[in-house]
């Protein structure tokens, strides 16, 4: 196992030495810096930063930097969070009648890609509980309806803090959050979309890309916000489509790029490195 690091993810108003100011921080306690990258954001003048050192020899204890570091993050008015690499992360995936993404990140997971624990498996249908249960995960069946979308909300929530659940995968989860829900963990939220937001909206949107005659489709993903579909983009890609291609191929094709699109954000937002700002994020990919 690598050895444990420490990552900081800040904004602030940008001003001179705050870069200096860091990393004095971390070499004046004995830390060496692994990762270090910056940007500053125009016309606002806000600098986002993530950096990331190595533990072995660094003199302040874990479990104390935080206050260490809280003086010079209020001098420049930071927002900031510290994470360590070998913190396990615990994931709650939501589904409801699609396999391929459920699958796609179960099996991701086995081969060891994500670092996680899945405590917990919520759905609003059984259909695939006995794929949960063939790779031993706790399945928790919430059926929704209009009239008790309040209450079977209010349940998973209590499942899920009952769990500890840092991090919601919603793997084709065909059910819109609640404002209230989504609320309860901001901006740890991933869904996957099956195209380019906004793109067609309403029912078989690759149908609609067929009558339009795309030349390419996409899929997006990004973090839940109470405003449906209008979450901070984390990732996107893109697959060229032909008159060649039915609607059948162009939903293997969907299909595939869905699975990608939402392993690297999951990817991205497992190794600290994305940064929600307002509507949009800062990837340090």
């Amino acid at each position: 196992m690598d050895q444990p690091t420490a990552i900081i993810l800040l904004s602030c108003p940008d001003a001179r030495g705050i870069v200096a100011s860091i990393s004095n921080f971390i070499f004046s306690h004995n830390g060496n810096i692994l990762h270090s990258a910056q940007y500053t954001a125009q016309p606002e003048n806000i600098l986002f930063m993530r950096i990331e050192w190595d533990l072995d020899g660094f003199e302040i204890p874990r479990e104390e930097i935080k206050n260490a570091f809280t003086p010079l993050a209020e001098k420049f008015r930071m927002k900031w969070n510290l994470h360590f690499s070998d913190y396990i992360p615990k994931i709650a995936i939501f589904v409801s009648r699609h396999v391929y993404c459920f699958y796609d990140l179960i099996v991701r997971h086995q081969m060891g890609e994500f670092k996680v624990e899945i405590p917990l498996v919520i759905s609003n249908h059984l259909d695939l509980k006995p794929v949960a249960t063939q790779f031993g995960l706790n399945y928790r069946y919430y059926p929704i309806t209009s009239e008790n979308k309040a209450e079977q909300e209010e349940k998973e929530i209590e499942e899920l803090k009952k769990h500890n659940i840092d991090l919601i995968i919603l793997a084709r989860y065909m059910q819109i959050l609640s404002g209230k829900f989504v609320n309860e963990y901001p901006n740890h939220i991933i869904n996957i979309h099956h195209s380019f937001l906004p793109a067609f909206a309403g029912g078989k949107p690759y149908n609609q890309a067929y009558n339009r005659g795309v030349k390419i489709i996409g899929a997006t993903s990004h973090y839940v916000t109470a405003k449906l579909d209008d979450g901070p983009i984390i990732t996107q890609d893109v697959v060229e489509i032909t008159h060649r291609d039915s609607v059948d191929n162009m939903i293997l094709k969907g299909n595939d790029l869905e699975r990608t699109v939402l392993a690297k954000a999951i990817r991205l937002h497992l190794a600290n490195k994305i940064l929600v700002y307002g509507s949009k994020t800062i990837v340090f990919d």
